[in-house]
């Protein structure tokens, strides 16, 4: 199971998903199931946010003075109490997500979903640094996106 906590701070998420939590939400109940390992609860925080806060903290945490779409910070000790691991927090950009402004909700959700895998996938350690290493995330975020579209349309 995972455990999900969705902050926002940027007004202008609300306009285009209502019900922000239940849409992350559905979105990791439809993972495949290695990833929702039933004995233990995975946990994280996800930041709907913007390009001004987002490059502070691009520039802040990886030295790059520019905004990015997704920002993932696994946790280094990954906390283990009981049955729960803590796994860290994704940072997703509204602006981003709404390019090109004309977009319609369908492909802006449809992108939302991608970049919140991609961002999931990094707080498990995947990389995309190597070409051999972009493969082998690149397969596994085609997997969940598949077993996520399948569930919730």
């Amino acid at each position: 199971m995972i455990k999900l906590e969705v902050l926002s701070e940027e007004k202008n998420w609300s306009k285009k998903i209502k019900k922000k939590e239940f849409f992350f939400k559905s979105i990791c109940k439809s993972f495949p199931k290695k990833y929702r390992v039933l004995n233990k609860k995975l946990s994280l925080t996800l930041l709907l946010s913007n390009n001004k806060n987002i490059k502070k903290l691009n520039k802040k945490f990886r030295n790059k003075n520019k905004s990015t779409d997704v920002l993932s910070f696994p946790f280094e000790n990954k906390i283990k109490k009981k049955k729960e691991l803590y796994l860290g927090d994704i940072i997703i950009s509204y602006n981003f997500m709404d390019k090109p402004k004309n977009q319609n909700l369908n492909l802006f959700k449809d992108k939302v979903i991608k970049t919140f895998i991609h961002g999931f996938l990094h707080l498990l350690g995947f990389n995309h640094i190597k070409f051999k290493d972009y493969k082998k995330m690149f397969k596994e975020e085609k997997n969940i996106y598949q077993s996520v579209i399948k569930k919730i349309n």
